[in-house]
């Protein structure tokens, strides 16, 4: 395992999942459910989902260095154009994301059971095709090491939601997320050029 990758990609995934509806969405299921149970369904579908973005990059890695390098770099690109185009839309978002995810939790009744199923089935049907889910993919395309991609997307994705839950109100009264869409998009860009640089060594 390579401690630099696990490093690079944590610290990708998380800024790019901090300002996501993930965060909202596990915001709004630690008020419904003990914040605990709601952190393990939570982990438990980033687990599955990464484990299928990590498949899939091994996958596409197979493919010529260039034909990668470019692929990634675009994807880092499209995803800085994402997110700092809802930027300026994502504090009126949040409180419509909130109602959206909270309609989808009708009760705070039920067991160890529920709590945990729930928060797993509403965080996987929500993350498919997210950001963080191609960025994961390419990571592993880039540097064919899907080990230490996956622990260090798994681990951004699990602080991100541990924030969530611990201090996700209190955070977002004093951070905006358009802010944090402006931070992601940044980091975006610097990937990109990392990784065309990369390309020309």
């Amino acid at each position: 395992m390579d401690l630099a990758v696990v490093a690079l990609t944590f610290g990708a995934i998380f800024v790019v999942e901090l300002p996501d509806k993930t965060f909202i969405a596990t915001l709004v299921l630690s008020t419904k459910f003990r914040p605990l149970l709601v952190w393990i369904g939570v982990g438990l579908a980033f687990a599955v989902q990464t484990g299928v973005a990590v498949a899939l990059g091994k996958a596409v890695g197979l493919l010529p260095d260039t034909v990668v390098h470019v692929g990634t770099a675009l994807m880092f690109l499209i995803g800085a154009v994402i997110l700092f185009r809802t930027a300026a839309s994502a504090d009126e978002d949040e409180a419509e994301s909130e109602s959206e995810f909270a309609a989808k939790v009708s009760s705070n009744a039920g067991g160890v059971v529920k709590a945990i199923g729930t928060s797993f089935l509403v965080l996987f049907a929500a993350e498919w095709g997210d950001l963080s889910q191609l960025l994961t993919l390419s990571l592993v395309a880039k540097y064919d090491d899907p080990v230490s991609v996956f622990v260090g997307a798994w681990g951004a994705l699990l602080t991100v939601s541990g924030l969530a839950v611990i201090v996700g109100r209190v955070l977002l009264n004093h951070v905006r997320l358009s802010v944090l869409h402006y931070v992601g998009a940044g980091v975006c860009v610097l990937m990109a050029g990392l990784t065309l640089w990369e390309m020309t060594k």
